[in-house]
């Protein structure tokens, strides 16, 4: 088995839907969180708060680390939460990314995590 990180492509430009339309979304996506638990395909995931929220943190140049507010890209669409889910192939993944696309009402980026260095 192999894990799979379902990415939630979230356009944060577009409002949050409201009022019954916003408990529908919540509700598809309890549900797609409760099947993907009895099936023990489950292993993480979450809602993630607005990129303007973020801290950058950069170590990478030696010296004193900076950290800067906000998102490090300047784009719309950003990654608005998203699931870790173990699933035999990449047939699979994708198979389930339409239902989580469907629950969160967006696109789905699929991605295997790299395998564990042999010891």
């Amino acid at each position: 088995m192999t894990q799979y990180m379902f990415s939630v492509i979230h356009d944060h430009s577009v409002p949050m839907p409201e009022g019954e339309e916003l408990a529908k979304l919540f509700a598809d996506v309890d549900a797609f969180n409760q099947k993907a638990m009895a099936n023990k395909t489950w292993v993480f995931g979450g809602g993630l708060c607005p990129p303007s929220s973020a801290t950058v943190v950069d170590s990478t140049k030696g010296g004193t680390p900076t950290t800067t507010d906000g998102p490090y890209v300047e784009t719309k669409e950003m990654l608005g939460g998203f699931w870790v889910l173990e699933l035999p192939d990449l047939d699979a993944a994708l198979a389930l990314a339409v239902e989580a696309s469907s629950a969160c009402q967006n696109p789905i980026e699929v991605r295997p995590f790299q395998a564990e260095p042999e010891a």
